[in-house]
């Protein structure tokens, strides 16, 4: 195994002053891109689409729970499987606390293709508790780009894509696929795909903080069983 180079510590001190420099350039230039993200146009959802949850059936609107804006993750999980994905199931297994999302006006879904019947059991057995809606019968999967057409069988992709909500109309505004799930997990980088958001003052395009009608994001911060819904 090819390790690290061992040196003295001011050795090690002046290699990381110098590698801060690039990871501060990456983080502005990360801003910058989701900012960009943010300035993207949205589509209107004019189409019914119907799924089946805990509640019974929902529609997309359902989905959003009453909040501003919806991260949709396209989990695999075909008809035919008789359990999810793996790579979903690790993707989920690292998601944290939805109430700091939930703070932000966002609510989060999985969405896989497979019956409720078999999304169920599977979700009992990994002990999630989030929300998971099955599109069985439907076109959601094959719309946004996580059900393709292959040699045969249809072919799974996993994806996120981002919703956004005006009373009861419902706008698409960002779908990202496969290695562009690389870094997701936390609070802050699924809003960092919305339109809206972490919804601090210093973000741009300005006014967006305040979208919700809430004080700036991290002013908003509390421990998790402080939030009041």
């Amino acid at each position: 195994m090819s390790l690290p180079e061992i040196v003295s510590r001011e050795q090690w001190r002046a290699a990381r002053k110098e590698l801060l420099v690039k990871e501060k350039a990456a983080t502005r230039a990360r801003d910058a891109l989701n900012a960009e993200r943010r300035g993207l146009p949205m589509v209107e959802i004019d189409k019914a689409y119907f799924f089946e949850g805990g509640d019974g059936k929902a529609t997309l609107l359902d989905l959003f729970e009453g909040r501003g804006q919806l991260v949709v993750y396209h989990f695999m999980f075909a008809p035919e499987w008789d359990a999810g994905c793996r790579s979903c199931s690790a993707f989920l297994d690292q998601i944290g606390h939805l109430a700091h999302l939930k703070a932000r006006g966002t609510t989060f879904a999985a969405v896989s293709r497979a019956p409720y019947t078999k999304i169920l059991p599977f979700k009992a057995r990994m002990g999630w508790t989030l929300p998971w809606y099955s599109s069985f019968g439907g076109d959601f999967n094959w719309d946004f780009d996580v059900t393709l057409v292959g040699d045969g069988d249809p072919v799974e992709r996993p994806g996120v894509s981002c919703f956004l909500r005006d009373r009861d109309r419902v706008f698409h505004t960002y779908s990202t696929y496969e290695r562009g799930l690389d870094g997701l997990g936390s609070t802050t980088t699924f809003l960092d795909l919305t339109a809206l958001g972490r919804q601090e003052a210093w973000e741009e395009p300005k006014g967006r903080a305040s979208a919700l009608g809430a004080p700036a994001g991290s002013e908003r911060i509390r421990y998790h069983d402080e939030y009041e819904d």
